[in-house]
């Protein structure tokens, strides 16, 4: 059982540490992390290179949660027989994704925020919850314009639609509560700027 988790979390981790902006970053010839808010995620990758490399960006940091918690699902866990809490497993598989995204060993551990990785997780763990997740963001971000109040909207409910989908497992709530823990802590510059009115809404550029 604790080799099927290290292999889990080490797996994820890695996935994780694959850095989609960055990678379009250097294609154009320039470290996406030196732009705009300095993240290597979708939408600093939007306001600094464009829609294409945005949508390129998105695709491959939510396909890193969902190959992830697909390989732990089909793959790690029976090759062990399988193991009680399974289901917890895989959501602990998807947030070491989230901590590789977000602090990729080789880029001295500065990434990106993992939400389009948190959605590909949720996503691979239960497509009706990645899409509720998705309709969540993109219905908040619609209205207010704002990609980082759309993000925040979108973790905060994870707990509560893992607790509906599974209720009474704690240990699912808890892991939700641990995504929706990071996601928020890694927006706190976006918080604050909400608070103030000085966000960026969706659209603007950065300047290069």
């Amino acid at each position: 059982m604790v080799l099927c988790v290290f292999l889990c979390l080490a797996m994820g981790y890695l996935l994780g540490c694959i850095q989609t902006g960055f990678i379009i970053g250097k294609i154009n010839h320039i470290d996406i992390r030196d732009y705009g808010s300095g993240n290597s995620g979708t939408t600093n990758t939007l306001r600094t290179l464009g829609k294409t490399a945005a949508l390129l960006t998105f695709l491959g940091d939510s396909s890193k949660g969902l190959i992830a918690v697909n390989i732990a699902r089909y793959i790690l866990i029976p090759q062990f027989g399988g193991m009680a809490h399974e289901a917890t497993l895989w959501l602990v598989t998807g947030f070491a994704v989230v901590i590789g995204h977000n602090f990729p060993f080789y880029l001295h551990f500065k990434g990106g925020k993992g939400i389009a990785t948190t959605g590909g997780v949720i996503f691979a763990f239960d497509w009706r919850l990645g899409l509720l997740c998705l309709l969540i963001f993109s219905v908040v971000t619609g209205i207010s314009k704002y990609v980082s109040l759309g993000s925040i909207c979108m973790v905060l409910v994870i707990p509560f639609i893992l607790y509906f989908s599974s209720p009474h497992d704690w240990q699912l709530v808890a892991v939700g509560c641990v995504f929706t823990a990071m996601a928020v802590w890694r927006h706190r510059a976006n918080i604050g700027r909400l608070i103030h009115g000085t966000e960026n809404k969706l659209g603007q550029k950065v300047k290069r």
